[in-house]
């Protein structure tokens, strides 16, 4: 066998349709486009048209409302807390929600971090974290931690 020989593995094995190559081919002329109008001009496709039917985007009913203004929050428990402490070695007397962003153990860019009571804390803990829920602020303040809430 040689070099010429080998079967190409780009090409599918059907041919393309070689448009506008004489009336012997089929494809001469207008190339299968018909004459005149809007879809015969090149870099023209009509989005959404569907033959003067009523498009689909306009038959479904309009839904739902994006809020632009709304706040992005992560969620954060007493658990990942435990293991986050034990896995990256944070100072459980002091943690700030900056550090966890710094560390990469939560994305920013996901929103600030809201501690809810779910779990149980294994240390006394002082953090600092944007958002808390009453039951976790009591929980930490009873086993003689302190919470700041940073104001966004």
């Amino acid at each position: 066998m040689k070099i010429n020989e080998i079967p190409s593995t780009l090409t599918s094995g059907s041919k393309r349709k070689r448009r506008g190559r004489g009336a012997g081919s089929g494809l001469g002329k207008t190339a299968g486009r018909g004459v005149k109008g809007q879809k015969s001009r090149s870099g023209v496709s009509i989005n959404g048209f569907e033959g003067g039917q009523m498009p689909l985007y306009r038959r479904l009913p309009k839904r739902g409302f994006k809020n632009k203004f709304k706040k992005k929050v992560q969620t954060i428990n007493f658990n990942t807390l435990n293991s986050i402490i034990i896995k990256y070695g944070i100072n459980s007397t002091n943690i700030t929600e900056s550090e966890l962003f710094d560390k990469k153990i939560f994305n920013k860019s996901k929103g600030s971090l809201k501690l809810l009571n779910l779990g149980e804390l294994k240390d006394v803990i002082n953090i600092e974290i944007s958002f808390a829920s009453k039951t976790a602020i009591d929980t930490i303040e009873k086993l003689g931690g302190k919470i700041k809430l940073l104001s966004n």
